[in-house]
This record gives structure tokens, sequence and C-alpha cells, in this order.
């Protein structure tokens, strides 16, 4: 289990090399339910459900 208040990892770790970072919900949506993401010019909605389900939309 990770510390939720520990950083993301940045770079290379102990486990498989190259492996991508990782984030809890908690480290992406702070106290929210909503967070939006970036990708180029598009926007990209991130909620959290009342059943505890991720919804992704452009």
């Amino acid at each position: 289990m990770t510390d939720s208040n520990a950083p993301p990892r940045k770079g290379p770790t102990d486990e498989a090399e190259g492996a991508p970072p990782r984030y809890t919900s908690e480290q992406l949506f702070v106290g929210m339910r909503h967070v939006v993401i970036v990708h180029g010019t598009r926007e990209y909605s991130l909620r959290l459900t009342a059943a505890n389900k991720l919804i992704l939309t452009a």
C-alpha cells in the first residue's frame, strides 16, 4: 500500500524498468470529485461517481 501523501514517482524505480508513474485517485482529486485533464488542445473531464467509479469524458 502506498502513502497517499507521498509525491508521485519520477523516473525509474526499483520496480520494472521504464514503468509509468503511479498516482492514487486521492492524489489526482485532492478532496474534489472532478478534475480536468488537458491533452493537447482538448480538455477531458474525470469524475468520481457516487458509486466510487471513474468516468472520463471528452
